[in-house]
């Protein structure tokens, strides 16, 4: 990196780049086109993803033709938003970024396109937050929201630090624009996996924020690794097993996983509430028939036979990280579980580290 760009401070996205809010409310939108005999249009969605709020209310009444203003929309989902927020937990690697950033002295603020009080609505269910968060810029703090370089600009006069040392960090197609028109450097956390070549327009494009590599960046190094694996706060979800593969199951029908789980794990799974065993996954996201579909491969340490655990429903507790693949990694023999991968996830299983985040929910 040059010295006349070197990284001085971070800017993050909120909505699907820190939090999964996006995760949690995304019935929200269907739950309101049903009262009016409307269906979503998934397209126009992925469209208007990481749009202010008030061009977004506008653009939703116009293209499904309610018989409402945009500011009774607006009336009618923020309660409705507002419950789902208080939901939303941190996207994994998070708070590790954070944290890392605070202890370092590297200074870092939110901007996002959500109005400043669903901003701090969002912050502050989250925990330690509020102090980590000094400076925060909403959309109605500038003259026009993302695409617009705006937000980045005012958060970077806000923080006292030139534009150009800044590096954004974000999950939308508007904020890496934003940042490009800034003159900043972009990392890009894709939220939607379908347009992950589409973000190639960033100067760096990651999985997860546990792929980040400060260092990249002039920034002081994660040091943190425990036995070449990362020990990650746990999630969980449930599966059944059937020849290699997990086939995830939950209570309504929607992925207990967020789009950004990508990789290899390590963890413990416990079949039928009796036997808890170690188990390596990788996750990852497939183009198949126009479409992109999650798979979970996995090896269980400990089953003497497929046939012992096939169709068993199954609680998967993921307590460890080994690796990424590459951006455009999908169907190749990297992104596929190793001996390596076996060992390091064996060895890990018994330390400290990784030992007291094995209580399964």
């Amino acid at each position: 990196m040059d010295d006349d760009r070197r990284i001085s401070a971070v800017i993050f996205d909120l909505d699907g780049t820190l939090l999964d809010t996006e995760h949690v409310t995304k019935d929200v939108l269907k739950e309101v086109l049903v009262r009016y005999g409307k269906v979503v249009d998934l397209d126009k969605e992925k469209k208007r993803h990481g749009m202010a709020h008030r061009e977004s209310t506008i653009a939703i009444v116009k293209d499904y033709d309610l018989p409402i203003t945009p500011q009774q929309y607006s009336q009618i989902i923020t309660p409705m938003y507002h419950e789902k927020w208080l939901q939303a937990k941190a996207l994994p690697g998070v708070n590790r970024l954070i944290k890392h950033l605070r202890k370092h002295g590297v200074p870092y603020a939110l901007a996002s396109n959500s109005r400043r009080k669903s901003i701090e609505i969002k912050v502050s269910s989250q925990e330690g937050w509020k102090e980590y968060f000094s400076v925060i810029v909403g959309s109605e703090e500038v003259k026009s929201g993302k695409p617009s370089p705006d937000i980045f600009l005012e958060t970077a006069n806000k923080m006292g630090v030139d534009a150009s040392c800044c590096l954004v960090i974000e999950d939308s197609m508007v904020g890496i624009r934003a940042g490009k028109a800034a003159n900043m450097q972009v990392v890009a956390v894709p939220s939607i996996q379908s347009e992950s070549d589409e973000y190639l327009i960033a100067d760096h494009v990651i999985h997860s924020f546990l792929d980040f590599q400060p260092e990249l960046w002039a920034l002081p190094p994660f040091e943190d690794w425990v036995m070449k694996a990362l020990p990650i706060e746990p999630f969980h979800f449930k599966g059944s097993y059937e020849n290699g593969f997990l086939q995830e199951s939950s209570d309504n029908g929607a992925s207990d996983l967020v789009g950004q789980a990508w990789g290899v794990y390590f963890g413990w799974v416990e079949v039928d509430s009796q036997e808890r065993l170690k188990i390596v996954v990788d996750i990852r996201w497939d183009h198949c028939c126009g479409a992109y579909r999650r798979n979970i491969a996995c090896f269980i340490n400990g089953s003497e036979s497929d046939g012992q655990i096939c169709d068993e429903l199954m609680e998967v507790t993921l307590v460890g990280y080994i690796r990424g693949f590459c951006s455009k990694q999908n169907l190749s023999t990297d992104a596929q579980i190793v001996d390596q991968d076996k060992s390091i996830a064996e060895a890990c299983l018994d330390l400290p580290a990784y030992r007291h985040h094995d209580i399964l929910p």
